[in-house]
């Protein structure tokens, strides 16, 4: 396991696109936040009536522990960017034959998946490490006194980490499945940004809201919108999104171990051309 690790360590290490789309990252993730926190400060110090209505309704969601949720939220917006990377990756191993060369050097089939999980694996700790960043920064930042309870919604923190996994668990699945990087980034994004958002959308109130159980709306809603954007609609909604994280937690869970469980069988029968 460990020389597994060393070797796509190394092979990350050498990519230049993989520092690019993760320095993006590392730009997108803390800009979508700060896009919201001057929206949202714009609308709450303005000195009329309006925006004390609205600070006094929605409190602060950029401090802890709200600023664990809405991070989470509008950071998990941006997943595709890194997906770029998953899906450059292994589609790189077959435009360089490299994932024969491995077999030729005494990889397992089994062994090559297994590097391409830790690469994943190791793409979701850095992800979740920016989130913790910002989070923190947001939060502390934040912060009207040293009281409160900081620490109570730090399990979003998990949440943001298992939804990040799985969704760049199917980023890889259809790299894998495809093999060519262009075609399966454009089927990525065209299904991320636009296609699955509409059918959960004509799901949602055609079809008593089956859209839930869609590749990325399962494990989409096991970070719910913030409260303060929640609560607009109705709390009962609100609430009835917060009682269904347990569930969509196991079935991200399920979801995403069905994905690699796919990924290790068609490897083992795949011819390695």
């Amino acid at each position: 396991m460990t020389r597994l690790i060393r070797t796509e360590w190394l092979k990350m290490k050498k990519y230049t696109a993989f520092w690019w789309v993760m320095g993006l990252t590392a730009l997108s993730y803390p800009g979508i936040n700060y896009i919201f926190y001057s929206f949202y400060k714009t609308m709450t110090t303005q000195e009329n009536t309006a925006g004390k209505l609205i600070k006094m309704a929605v409190g602060n969601p950029f401090a802890f522990p709200e600023a664990w949720q809405s991070v989470a939220y509008f950071s998990s917006w941006f997943v595709f960017i890194p997906a770029v990377v998953v899906i450059m990756l292994i589609s790189n191993e077959y435009s360089f034959r490299t994932h024969r060369q491995n077999i030729i050097d005494g990889w397992g089939r089994g062994q090559f998946v297994t590097s391409k999980l830790i690469d994943v694996l190791i793409i979701s700790l850095l992800i979740t490490l920016l989130y913790l960043v910002v989070t923190m920064v947001t939060g502390y930042s934040n912060l009207a006194d040293g009281t409160g309870d900081n620490w109570s919604k730090s399990y979003y923190a998990g949440l943001f980490a298992l939804q990040t996994f799985s969704q760049l668990s199917i980023a890889f699945l259809i790299g894998f499945l495809i093999r060519k990087a262009f075609l399966a980034l454009g089927i990525f994004i065209f299904y991320f940004l636009i296609l699955e958002n509409i059918l959960v959308g004509v799901f949602r109130f055609k079809v008593q809201d089956i859209g839930r159980f869609l590749p990325f709306e399962i494990s989409d809603r096991i970070i719910p919108v913030p409260a303060f954007l929640g609560k607009l609609e109705t709390p009962e909604k609100y609430q009835n999104a917060l009682d269904r994280i347990p569930l969509h937690v196991g079935l991200t869970v399920l979801f995403t171990l069905i994905i690699w469980a796919i990924c290790y069988r068609v490897n083992s029968k795949r011819d390695l051309k």
